[in-house]
């Protein structure tokens, strides 16, 4: 991805503010040097989610395992059984243990708090690496 490139959207969601931008801030804005920024999208509420998702508009989710009422482990397992080509998630657990969890919601990956900036960085670069661009069709 060169710098003219669009930014890539990652959508990050939990109910509270402050595990959002723990996310945000331990990926950060350029996660790697060949991906170029990312734009963020914050979500609140489990109907946001599903907007976004369902509206085209995110290249990656980063799911709050632990999120209420609706945690990001169900959520994913929801999505990525009812969206057609859905972008790939990440799901952040406060668990080692839950990582297995994680694994059966057909997760792309799992982050574990306290998030570790270089291992969260380098998490989220891998998957966005690894998910195929679009064939343009004319």
């Amino acid at each position: 991805m060169t710098e003219s490139s669009p930014a890539k959207k990652i959508l990050v969601f939990s109910h509270r503010a402050e595990v959002r931008e723990s996310i945000i801030s331990a990926v950060g804005r350029r996660p790697a040097t060949d991906l170029g920024r990312v734009d963020y999208t914050e979500a609140g509420t489990v109907s946001e989610v599903l907007m976004a998702m369902d509206a085209g508009e995110v290249d990656l989710a980063i799911l709050d395992g632990e999120a209420q009422p609706t945690g990001g482990i169900g959520l994913t397992r929801q999505l990525k059984n009812e969206i057609t080509d859905c972008p790939p998630i990440v799901v952040a657990v406060r668990r080692k243990d839950d990582r297995w969890l994680a694994t059966w919601s057909q997760a792309d990956a799992v982050l574990v708090h306290p998030l570790d900036p270089l291992t969260a960085a380098e998490t989220v670069a891998g998957v966005l690496r690894a998910t195929p661009v679009p064939a343009v069709r004319g």
